[in-house]
């Protein structure tokens, strides 16, 4: 029998974009329903005890809720809200992260998937953590940019909306220091401090340009950016999804740009560094909608589910804007 999914919030930003990546899917079977349905909680309740692996798209306060509703024990719960990243209860769904990773999202019956922005600071920063060449107390500065889809619905209807022309072209938020994605930064990355993250928002719709300024010559071991570069290289050597762009490439470039993934679940890194001045740049590029959100979440549901875990990530090109 074909495994059944349900998604609770299909009409939301994530929603609608998983929804695309699965369609034509012949190896799964979905539960969907009306409309009218779609916020009353007994139809959701039941929806949500019929299926094999429910996927929640909805606010963390929401999300909590439809966990509670769960009351079958067969039924696998994948969160793409914020409400359990850093609850030790709850598998964190990015598979790459660690070599046990997807075989522990396989047998988990509760996954909860990265948030858009940590997914790129735990590619860049643990591993090198890990190895020591980071310590583990530095004091951490994030810097990013999204299109302005990472705001969910309100944020696209002002952009794209009637008002839309009247939208910066860049705007900085976050500036309470209070964004609920630092500390899943810390907690995976095995931070001592919570870093200072600085986003934004461009006037473009999607796609991520992530950046961690490394002061070399504040370290106490004596390293270089070769030695970033070799150790994210060898960390993601036969990775299908997260490439670490070789460092004649990167000599050769002076700007990397935010939507050159789009409508795929790949990632890009980068190790810029000045070794005369012993300053580094890691960064990353991605699409946040994409290995940022939905196609992390297909890329759990395979697992989950214990599917080819690389099959339909990607968006085709009719179903990329919804």
């Amino acid at each position: 029998m074909r495994p059944k999914v349900f998604i609770d919030g299909e009409a939301g930003t994530t929603g609608l974009q998983i929804r695309a990546r699965l369609e034509g899917r012949a190896d799964l079977e979905f539960i969907r329903l009306d409309d009218k349905d779609r916020k009353d909680t007994k139809t959701r309740e039941e929806a949500l005890n019929q299926c094999d692996l429910a996927i929640l798209c909805l606010p963390d306060d929401a999300a909590r809720e439809a966990v509670s509703l769960v009351k079958n024990p067969r039924v696998k719960v994948l969160d793409a809200s914020s409400a359990h990243r850093v609850q030790p209860e709850w598998v964190y769904g990015l598979a790459e992260m660690a070599r046990v990773q997807p075989d522990l999202i396989a047998r988990a019956r509760r996954v909860t998937n990265p948030g858009c922005y940590p997914t790129g600071v735990i590619l860049l920063l643990k591993p090198l953590v890990g190895k020591g060449l980071v310590p583990k107390d530095h004091p951490v500065s994030v810097n990013a940019v999204s299109g302005y889809t990472g705001g969910g619905k309100s944020l696209i209807e002002a952009f794209e909306g009637t008002t839309g022309a009247k939208e910066a072209p860049f705007t900085s938020y976050g500036l309470k220091l209070e964004h609920k994605h630092v500390e899943e930064m810390r907690v995976h990355c095995d931070l001592t401090h919570r870093p200072i993250f600085a986003p934004s928002y461009g006037n473009y719709r999607q796609g991520i340009v992530l950046q961690i300024p490394l002061p070399l010559w504040t370290f106490s071991k004596t390293i270089g950016g070769a030695d970033l570069q070799s150790a994210l290289a060898e960390y993601y050597r036969n990775s299908e999804f997260v490439t670490v762009v070789p460092a004649r490439e990167v000599n050769a470039i002076d700007k990397v740009e935010p939507e050159k993934l789009n409508g795929t679940n790949k990632v890009e890194l980068y190790v810029f560094s000045n070794d005369r001045h012993r300053q580094v740049i890691l960064a990353a590029v991605y699409d946040n909608l994409g290995k940022g959100a939905s196609g992390a979440a297909v890329q759990n549901l395979n697992l989950m589910l214990g599917l080819h875990e690389i099959g339909n990530l990607d968006l085709s090109k009719k179903a990329a804007h919804f």
